[in-house]
């Protein structure tokens, strides 16, 4: 696919970019030849090609003149880009660095605004320009009369306060390539030794840049020396590409809703804005949610702390940042009314009482295991802040029952809705009890929690904070025992761990006029029990390490992993079991199954990191976990090189039937991970 094959190159000169520091000049290449259908006819083809500049009020747009009286190039100053300037390189042949004849037109006036720009253009065409290259006949071609005097400019013009339109227009026969060239006024003065970044010049320093790229991605993750081939680096340093080219600043206020300290309370507290506050973040999707997330951010910045830990450091510190004076982040950060503007209102107030998960834990961990004195010294900055983050979460989420935990902010049930979301879990609709109620115990929020004191408690002794590794470590040993993880999530019933609370499987959707599927209740009716919904949560024991390599259900947890009944399928696992009566289950008239059977691979690189765990360390499950690691791989980075290939995208997630994308595309959020799984770096 012609887009999918631009595209790519095009990230992997980003991700050469990103890394190495390439100059702050852009260029601009339209190579006539894209998109061409019948190559013997294309001399005989007239194009024309419209570079349009407009500025607003006093903004400065000044056009040099050659000795010829062409237009050499285009300087201006805007407050927001400072000075620039654009050149257009004379355009030539696809293969020659000689220059090909064009015939050059230019229009410049005061701005008459935006809604009336196209028509000022359109009554101003004529067709008695005429196009007369060198030993050839000539031919007629639309074009704007201008000039480039304007008498009216200065203090005094005219135009003054209106701002400035200024149009060049290039006719010439394809092929042709073109180069259009735009420096900021200090890379100008950066490159004044070079030259200007265009041209061969240009060309040499992005297979330079590139050549560079790619050594530092082979040492970095060292796919060629597994064996991949060279289309699975390329996915590999695609997926690196966009998840650097994603990264961005973000700066501005966001809404808040204060905790009313009684769940469920019927009094009306009115969001405030939150103080203006800066953020570094990766986000999951540049086009589609181009903003923070504080469970996504985790998993992103354990790509981009292979590549640079600097960058990573620098995300952590700035989520950290976020804190408020009790512990608590926001699990979206909608920072602005620019930002506020492309988010539906459901999602744009965060609330001081819900969570999110705590994977920032998990580049933590990893920077412990690295040992990296830079490392070391952030994590000591930033310990008063991790120790403050979790000791929010591990008691704003308590649950009723010591040491269990509970998912603050289940929506509400609803006529409409099946089965009532969790959105702070992260796994948004994954079927969890029938009817929410303070009695639920959430197993995935126990272990994450569990998680969390592992990595505090080795934080605080390696860093000689005795009193916290003190409070920290008891706390850490009984989320740990595993007598108290049975007692409170497994099911015997149902032969795996599971959530508990107030339910019934008796809950299905039901067509009803006018009101569309309304939702249905019936016998048994819903009583506290553990919820039968096999999937994702239910590996969380598995999935985050938590059990012994001895322990009696470990194989239990095995068994279901790779049943094709259950949660195994050739493009990884599903996160809803296929037996699931709630499987692939719309969870109202407008909302589609998400969390119910698609293929994620923040889940499935977890899944994988801890079956590469389990297959290194003695017990009775190891060669079953190694044997089922390297098969989960070649399914999962097979099928995301598949889909790459077939569309040029990485997807949100991937369905378990036939492996095609879904979601929103492009995707370089967590499932970037695949360079991971790839890496085999876990």
């Amino acid at each position: 696919m012609a887009r999918g094959e631009r595209r790519r190159r095009g990230t992997l000169a980003d991700g050469a970019r990103t890394a190495e520091g390439a100059s702050r000049s852009g260029t601009a290449r339209r190579d006539s030849r894209v998109g061409m259908t019948r190559g013997t006819v294309a001399g005989a083809v007239l194009a024309i090609v419209v570079l349009p500049l407009a500025l607003n009020g006093e903004e400065v747009l000044v056009p040099e003149v050659g000795a010829k009286g062409q237009l050499k190039f285009i300087s201006g100053h805007t407050n927001e880009l400072g000075d620039f300037r654009f050149t257009l390189l004379a355009p030539t042949s696809p293969g020659d660095t000689g220059p090909k004849y064009g015939s050059y037109n230019v229009f410049w006036s005061s701005n008459p605004g935006l809604p009336l720009l196209t028509e000022v253009v359109k009554s101003r065409l004529n067709s008695w320009f005429q196009h007369r290259p060198p030993g050839a006949s000539s031919e007629r071609y639309l074009g704007l009369p201008g000039s480039l005097k304007w008498e009216d400019r200065g203090p005094s013009g005219q135009g003054q306060g209106q701002g400035q339109f200024l149009i060049q227009q290039v006719t010439l026969k394809v092929p042709f390539s073109m180069e259009l060239v735009f420096e900021s006024g200090s890379a100008r003065a950066e490159n004044q030794a070079l030259g200007q970044l265009a041209g061969s010049l240009l060309t040499q320093a992005l297979e330079s840049h590139t050549e560079a790229f790619r050594e530092r991605f082979e040492k970095t993750f060292r796919l060629q020396e597994k064996g991949l081939s060279t289309e699975e680096q390329a996915l590999g340093q695609a997926a690196l590409s966009g998840l650097l080219g994603g990264i961005g600043y973000f700066y501005g206020q966001g809404l808040v809703l204060p905790d009313t300290s009684v769940e469920g309370s019927e009094q009306k507290v009115a969001p405030a804005l939150f103080p203006p506050v800066p953020l570094f973040t990766a986000v999951p999707s540049r086009s589609f949610f181009p903003r923070g997330f504080l469970w996504d951010e985790g998993f992103h910045q354990l790509v981009v702390q292979r590549w640079d830990p600097y960058l990573t450091r620098e995300a952590l510190g700035h989520w950290l940042g976020l804190l408020n004076a009790d512990g608590w982040i926001g699990r979206e950060q909608v920072l602005g009314d620019e930002a506020r503007a492309r988010v539906p209102p459901e999602f744009l107030v965060q609330r001081t009482v819900h969570a999110n998960p705590p994977t920032l834990l998990l580049p933590v961990a990893h920077m412990l295991k690295g040992g990296d004195p830079a490392d070391l010294a952030f994590l000591r900055r930033a310990f008063p802040r991790l120790h403050a983050w979790f000791s929010w979460l591990h008691q704003s989420q308590a649950g009723p029952v010591p040491l269990s935990y509970r998912w603050r902010g289940r929506d509400p049930v609803l006529p409409t809705l099946l089965n009532p979301k969790t959105l702070p879990s992260g796994l948004d609709d994954y079927p969890r009890a029938s009817h929410p109620s303070a009695t639920e115990r959430h197993l995935d929020l126990r272990c994450w929690v569990a998680l969390g004191a592992r990595v505090m408690v080795r934080l605080a002794e390696q860093l000689g904070e005795t009193e916290a590794a003190a409070e920290l470590g008891p706390l850490a040993a009984s989320l740990e025992t595993e007598e108290i993880l049975d007692e409170l999530h497994w099911a015997p019933e149902l032969g795996v761990f599971a959530d508990f609370g107030n339910h019934t499987k008796a809950v299905h959707l039901k067509p009803q006029s006018p009101q569309g599927l309304v939702r249905v209740v019936g016998r048994p009716h819903p009583r506290l029990q553990y919820v039968d919904a096999l999937g994702y949560v239910s590996l969380f024991p598995l999935l985050l390490r938590l059990l012994d390599p001895h322990s009696s259900r470990l194989g239990p947890l095995l068994d279901v992993l790779a049943d094709s009944r259950h949660l195994w399928s050739p493009f990884g696992l599903r996160s809803l079991a296929a037996s699931s009566s709630f499987y692939g289950q719309r969870n109202s008239e407008h909302d589609p199954p998400y969390w119910r059977g698609a293929v994620w691979l923040n889940i499935n690189y977890l899944a994988l990191g801890a079956l590469h765990h389990y297959g290194h360390l003695e017990g009775p499950h190891q060669a079953r976990a190694a044997k089922l690691h390297k098969k989960l791989r070649a399914n999962v980075v097979g099928n995301v090189w598949r889909q790459y290939q077939a569309t040029g995208f990485l997807w949100e997630h991937y369905s378990d039937w036939d492996g095609k994308g879904m979601g929103c595309r492009p995707f370089h959020g967590w499932t970037s991970l695949v360079l991971l799984a790839m890496a085999e770096d876990y």
